[in-house]
């Protein structure tokens, strides 16, 4: 498996991908490939932190970081993580995220955000944003809003969440 930051050309294996990855899922709303264009489009993108997985030359996942706050505290946050449905399972999701982890420190970031599967971050480190100071998002189940400390020296968090305005938050 091969990680790598996307490219232009990536762009629309990248929405097919997202695409298929989210058809079955069980919270998809159908429009996750949509947010991934626009996102790109807009202030908060950081195309250092936007990754593919190949496996054998065929993208297997993707994976995007962008900013949002907490408070007035600059965070990153996840979303979205797709991995093709033949692919799943297979530690795609898992390399993706260790790889967007290990960039964004080397950038500076203390806090990555997602609003994700209860079952499936945790396991990545991420625990409950409750437990970090950060106000869960009206509607959202607290369960499902979480936070990975990347740095034992950060500040800790205080307050609510500001998604790029692309998440619709």
């Amino acid at each position: 498996m091969r990680i790598r930051q996307e490219c232009e050309a990536d762009y629309p294996e990248i929405c097919r991908l997202v695409k298929d990855a989210f058809a079955g899922a069980e919270h998809a709303d159908g429009s996750e490939q949509d947010l991934v264009e626009a996102l790109r489009k807009g202030a908060a993108y950081l195309p250092e932190l936007a990754l593919v997985a190949e496996v054998n030359g065929i993208l297997a996942g993707h994976i995007m970081l962008t900013r949002a706050a907490v408070g007035g505290d600059p965070v990153l946050a996840l979303a979205p993580l797709s991995v093709r449905p033949e692919f799943q399972r297979q530690g795609v999701g898992a390399a993706l995220m260790e790889e967007a982890h290990r960039r964004a420190a080397a950038l500076g970031a203390a806090y990555i955000l997602v609003l994700g599967s209860e079952h499936y971050y945790p396991r990545a480190g991420y625990r409950p944003a409750e437990e970090f100071g950060v106000t869960v998002p009206e509607g959202i189940p607290s369960a499902n809003f979480m936070v990975l400390k990347l740095r034992e020296d950060a500040e800790p968090l205080n307050g609510a969440v500001n998604y790029a305005p692309e998440f619709g938050l």
